[in-house]
């Protein structure tokens, strides 16, 4: 089915909000200040979305005598962290395949550890009481065309190797849990996926953490680390802060350390919501058991309801701007908002007059294995973490853990993983960069087309650069 090929429906979003819509709430908390004298910590965190969050509360959890600190050039939880689609998946690897693909011989236990952290998020989440609509749905990997029929089989017996609860569902049956006619075929993934609300998770990390005695710096954008002897020094534009200890987690922004900037790009993603729907809209649309969607192609969609029944609907089309751009002005991309809008009104015919509410975009952190990597810098005094590619709900809380270990710990574990030790291939430098990754993108929507991996993607897959998501 090519969902390029129907007409328009550009109104449908023209007076939407610029604005993400899980931060469009009156619940958002009040800013914190910025950083204006020269302060001193045990333990300095760079960046203020999940990562940084997740870092701040394990910390006082692991270590509670530690003096920590968080500095953030905006305010917390404002980009990826709120903006994203609020699936909370079990996966480190962005994926059970890629986990076998890459390290067959931890696999498994790469699994296991996900699931753990998944389990032991949604014990944080219940046991500080954070309100973020955390709803255990399981997720549904859908297929559209019929070569996309194999490509479910080979996930749901990937998944399944390592103990996950997975139902495959027949055309009949998938489209008897959400009625799209585009539908031929589904793997529900019941026990490695939450749905919550990404900017309420955020924003009930940044409480608990304050709680707990974190000081929390906002509009303080860090400009240069440096070491000094024993201490490391974090420069931001008004002060300074000494610290002992130095976590970057600042992700799709311009990296502290320039060895960083070969492995990771800023990828931008677009997403539409729509109103609430009505009680009949909804019964056209069944979908009783709020499951998360997702196409089983390359260039995918990912769509959920929210508590108030809108329809999350994001993904497919995302974009890299020559040399990496990250500014404001790339979030809005009204090309991409009309394609999103006709693949939803072919996906779901019936709700045809419902508008959009609300239109947004942002960068992802994407390097070329599709998951994090980890590094240390200053002789172990800093550590980072990086590339989540828009499977960082989850993922960063494990990291942060990664990161601690490595700051305070030595030998783990975690830190033992080929997953840690690794890196991913790095990215040429530009222009080649940006021609690479054109190339790419077109090889796999073609490969979405016709369901035949080209010799470029069989290349790469020798390389071991391979992705199909």
């Amino acid at each position: 089915m090519n969902f390029l090929h129907k007409p328009t429906r550009s109104n449908s979003y023209r007076d939407a909000k610029i604005l993400p819509m899980w931060l469009d709430d009156p619940l958002a908390p009040d800013p914190h200040a910025r950083l204006t004298e020269k302060k001193r910590y045990d333990l300095a965190i760079v960046g203020g979305g999940y990562n940084g969050l997740w870092t701040a509360l394990l910390a006082k959890e692991r270590y509670p005598n530690l003096e920590v600190c968080i500095l953030e050039a905006d305010r917390i939880g404002w980009a990826a962290s709120g903006r994203n689609g609020g699936f909370c998946t079990s996966t480190l690897t962005h994926g059970a395949s890629n986990a076998e693909e890459r390290f067959p011989n931890e696999a498994a236990k790469l699994e296991h550890l996900g699931l753990e952290n998944l389990r032991e998020l949604a014990e944080t989440v219940e046991r500080y009481g954070i309100d973020c609509n955390l709803e255990r749905t399981g997720e549904i990997e859908v297929a559209t065309k019929e070569h996309e029929l194999e490509w479910l089989d080979e996930l749901a017996k990937s998944e399944s190797r390592f103990g996950s609860n997975v139902k495959v569902l027949d055309a009949k049956e998938v489209r008897g849990e959400i009625h799209s006619p585009t539908y031929l075929g589904g793997v529900w993934k019941q026990d490695t996926t939450y749905m919550l609300n990404p900017a309420r998770l955020a924003w009930g990390l940044e409480r608990v953490i304050r709680e707990l005695g974190v000081d929390i710096y906002e509009s303080t954008k860090v400009l240069d680390l440096s070491r000094h002897g024993a201490q490391l020094t974090v420069k931001t534009h008004y002060a300074d802060v000494s610290a002992q200890k130095v976590a970057i987690c600042t992700n799709a922004f311009p990296p502290l350390l320039k060895r960083i900037s070969n492995y990771v790009v800023p990828v931008y993603d677009y997403v539409l919501a729509t109103e609430p729907l009505s009680a009949e809209r909804m019964e056209s649309i069944g979908w009783k058991n709020r499951q998360g969607v997702g196409d089983v192609s390359n260039q995918f969609h990912y769509y959920r309801l929210t508590m108030d029944n809108r329809i999350l609907w994001g993904g497919y089309d995302a974009i890299y701007h020559y040399g990496g751009a990250v500014n404001d002005s790339l979030d809005q991309r009204d090309r991409t908002f009309e394609v999103l809008a006709n693949h939803f009104y072919s996906t779901f015919p019936q709700l045809e007059g419902v508008n959009f509410s609300h239109r947004w975009g942002g960068a992802i952190d994407t390097c070329s294995r599709f998951f994090p990597f980890f590094g240390r810098a200053f002789s172990n005094m800093a550590a980072y973490s990086v590339g989540f590619t828009g499977m960082g709900v989850g993922s960063t809380r494990f990291a942060s853990n990664v990161l601690l270990d490595m700051l305070y710990e030595g030998r783990t574990e975690r830190t033992e993983l080929e997953l840690v030790k690794t890196k991913p291939a790095p990215f040429p430098p530009e222009p080649i960069r940006y021609g690479v990754i054109q190339l790419t993108k077109w090889a796999l929507s073609r490969e979405d087309k016709t369901g035949d991996r080209n010799g470029w993607l069989k290349t790469l897959d020798r390389l071991g650069l391979g992705f199909d998501s």
